[in-house]
């Protein structure tokens, strides 16, 4: 497993843990960014910060930061 910042742009992921606490965790939570949903990197900026990404249709863009608090455990490419 890995954070959201190690995956590449195109590639889908199963959220495994919110590796945070607090305020930022709330937040993600609120975005719908919790165990069990798919996501998907869209694109990158281009520092790779921020990463443009979708859950639950939605898109948004999150901090490289963050995203790496996110860990995940890529979906194989079929």
């Amino acid at each position: 497993m890995k954070g959201l910042s190690d995956v590449k742009k195109g590639s889908s992921a199963i959220i495994k843990r919110l590796d945070c606490k607090g305020a930022i965790r709330q937040r993600l939570i609120d975005l719908g960014i919790f165990e069990g949903e798919k996501i998907k990197v869209i694109a990158l900026a281009p520092l790779c910060d921020p990463i443009i990404i979708e859950v639950k249709g939605c898109l948004m863009a999150i901090r490289k930061n963050n995203a790496g608090k996110i860990i995940v455990e890529e979906e194989e490419n079929v």
